[in-house]
């Protein structure tokens, strides 16, 4: 009786956002002044947070590129009066926990955004960058078999 062969091939899981999303940065709120923005982005090196209402939901993004034309202009006119609201944008992209990474990467081959946050039930639940997109897609190259 001949013996048939079994596939040596294991079915990878889906590698999901929330296991590589990070929940430990807080969003900015709406009215947050402008100079608090720019100092805790450049104090936790990060190009952009989400903007969030009372209930946590993201209503906007803000990012360095964003800041830039803002600051230039307060700077040449001496105006410190620019807050969150008047340089986010507010068509965010923004993801589910429960994406596929490998979804989410070929996704990133053509929108910008280095930064996107995670939503669930249109709630803020944390944060998923190119690195930590990277980072899975690495790690799941060192669990195939060559």
């Amino acid at each position: 009786m001949a013996k048939t062969a079994q596939s040596t091939a294991t079915k990878q899981l889906p590698i999901l956002v929330k296991d590589y999303m990070t929940q430990h940065h807080l969003p900015f709120t709406c009215g947050t002044p402008l100079k608090v923005v720019l100092d805790r982005l450049m104090r936790d090196h990060l190009s952009g947070l989400p903007v969030i209402n009372e209930n946590k939901e993201v209503i906007g993004f803000v990012s360095e590129q964003d800041c830039i034309k803002q600051v230039l202009q307060s700077s040449y006119f001496c105006d410190q009066s620019a807050i969150v609201n008047d340089v986010m944008r507010t068509d965010v992209l923004t993801v589910s926990p429960n994406q596929d990474i490998i979804n989410l990467a070929q996704q990133m081959i053509d929108h910008k955004p280095k930064v996107y946050p995670v939503v669930e039930n249109n709630r803020l639940v944390g944060l998923i960058t190119r690195t930590d997109i990277l980072r899975a897609l690495a790690e799941n190259m060192t669990n195939c078999a060559f």
